[in-house]
């Protein structure tokens, strides 16, 4: 369940690292790398999931 959810998230951050970089958005490029590296750091599927939904949450949250 674990490697599923990581892999899940792993793939919406490189979208979100390749959308950052080509329309040059800084904060989405930051939560493409946070949502990539994430599930190498949290082992347990509830905070996993709640952490990746507010990194993927945040550019349209947070306007700069």
């Amino acid at each position: 369940m674990d490697l599923m959810l990581g892999l899940i998230f792993g793939t919406i951050g490189s979208a979100y690292f390749i959308y950052g970089r080509k329309q040059r958005h800084g904060l989405a490029l930051l939560s493409g790398v946070a949502l990539m590296v994430f599930p190498m750091l949290v082992s347990q599927a509830v905070w996993l999931t709640l952490g990746s939904l507010a990194f993927m949450a945040l550019p349209f949250v947070v306007s700069l």
